[in-house]
């Protein structure tokens, strides 16, 4: 009998948080660790992800991905 993992919502909420930055990566033709860095320092999963999770999840993957490139986009040019 196959026995079912039931994930916390900390353990769904960061898988969707390490699948912005893997689609943001992939889009941006850049590596996941470059993406993390510059999210780290724009501290958008502290501050953007994490708090919008439940608005965020519900929208499409390419809407999600542009939303995360257009944050970080405006961030990096503040900067």
């Amino acid at each position: 009998m196959e026995q079912l993992i039931e994930l916390s919502q900390t353990e769904i909420k960061l898988a969707f948080v390490a699948s912005c930055i893997e689609g943001t990566a992939f889009v941006l033709g850049k590596s996941y660790q470059e993406v993390f860095e510059r999210m780290k320092r724009a501290e958008m999963i502290s501050n953007y992800i994490w708090p919008n999770y439940e608005m965020l999840h519900t929208e499409s993957r390419e809407n999600v991905t542009n939303n995360m490139i257009e944050y970080l986009t405006m961030w990096e040019a503040k900067q």
